[in-house]
C-alpha cells in the first residue's frame, strides 16, 4: 500500500489515472487499526485494478477536511480525482468496501 501525505496526495490520488483508494485512519482510531490487515488483503486481491492508499490524518488533518472526511474509518474510492464511492464507520468493514470497489470497477 502507497504511504500518503499532504505533500504526494494531489499527485498520487487527485491527479491519478484510474481507480484510487484511500484509507483514512489515524493512530488513536482503533478501528481504523482493526481494519487495517482487511484492507491489505483486498489491495493484493484487486492489484493491478485499484491503486490502494492509505494517509494517517493524524499530520493532516487539514487535507482529510478538504476532502469532507468528518469521521474515522472512512475508506474512500476516487477515479480521476473524484470521489466516486465511500465507505465510513460501520460500513467500513470488509464486505462493505468490497461491494463499494465491485460496484464501481
Amino acid at each position: 500500500m502507497f504511504i500518503l501525505d499532504k505533500d504526494n496526495f494531489e499527485q498520487e490520488v487527485l491527479q491519478a489515472d484510474g481507480f484510487v483508494l484511500v484509507d483514512y485512519w489515524s493512530d488513536g482510531c482503533e478501528p481504523c487499526k482493526a481494519l487495517m490487515p482487511d484492507v491489505e488483503e483486498l489491495a493484493a486481491q484487486y492489484e493491478g485494478k485499484v491503486k490502494f492508499c492509505k494517509l494517517n490524518t493524524t499530520n493532516a488533518r487539514r487535507l482529510a477536511i478538504s476532502q469532507k472526511v468528518l469521521g474515522l474509518p472512512t475508506i474512500t474510492l476516487y477515479k480521476g480525482g473524484q470521489k466516486v464511492g465511500e465507505v465510513t464507520k460501520e460500513k467500513a468493514s470488509k464486505a462493505g468496501i468490497k461491494e463499494m470497489l465491485d460496484a464501481n470497477l
